[in-house]
């Protein structure tokens, strides 16, 4: 059994280090160009297997805080890749029922958690549980007001998403490797980093200011959304 944890944590190191790497690529090539999906689709994949070796090896050290952020990470990488698929709820009002169910079930865990670290006074597992519940309430709003979303929502939820998961990762590795750092700096300050970078992103996607590709921003939009339409 002792094996199968060594491998499982070297999987994840593999993993966590490409996801690191690869999202500044990312985000630096023209966005929705080729390069751009296919260094996407790495990291995504990559937070994928981080995540899920995390959470085996989180319940291994007994560590409830690298556990949420295990599922956090799943979580909001799930959520930014999903957003791509999502376009079409600009014009069309209908909410698979897999969405559905992924964000209800998101906000009672992430709801949860607050309460347990309310309980238990970790002021870090609160922080990521409220992010994560807020983040599945805002879903829940989106889907109820599907079919008139602005043009460019699923671009911020991709945002928010991706950088929201890449956060989790840091501050994982942040918690467990620079020792150096104080508790609870050491598991907050990838948030107090992050969180105005992904604000600063959605101000340039609001003002037009976000270049992207032209055939990611037009995939599967009709020509009756030519004109702006009023964010949910």
């Amino acid at each position: 059994m002792e094996t199968f944890f060594q491998l499982n944590r070297a999987l994840h190191i593999a993993a966590g280090f490409t996801g690191f790497f690869v999202a500044p690529v990312a985000l630096a090539v023209r966005k929705g160009g080729r390069a751009h999906r296919r260094w996407g689709q790495v990291f995504f994949w990559a937070m994928v297997v981080a995540g899920s070796t995390a959470v085996v090896g989180a319940q291994h050290i007994h560590s409830a805080f690298l556990l949420l952020t295990a599922i956090f990470s799943l979580y909001m990488a799930g959520f930014g890749y999903r957003s791509l698929f999502l376009k079409p709820l600009a014009w069309d009002a209908r909410v698979g029922v897999f969405d559905w169910a992924v964000a209800s079930l998101g906000l009672l865990v992430f709801a949860g958690t607050v309460g347990y670290a309310f309980w238990v006074g970790n002021l870090p597992v609160g922080v990521f549980g409220g992010i994560g519940a807020l983040t599945a309430a805002r879903q829940l709003r989106g889907y109820a007001q599907a079919g008139r979303w602005a043009k460019n929502q699923w671009l911020l939820n991709h945002i928010s998403g991706f950088m929201g998961g890449y956060i989790a990762a840091v501050s994982a590795f942040s918690a467990t490797s620079l020792h150096f750092i104080p508790f609870p700096i050491n598991f907050l300050w990838p948030t107090a980093v992050g969180v105005p970078i992904i604000v600063w992103w959605h101000r340039r996607v609001r003002g037009g200011r976000a270049v992207m590709s032209t055939q990611l921003a037009e995939q599967h939009a009709p020509a009756a959304l030519d004109s702006p339409v009023k964010d949910r």
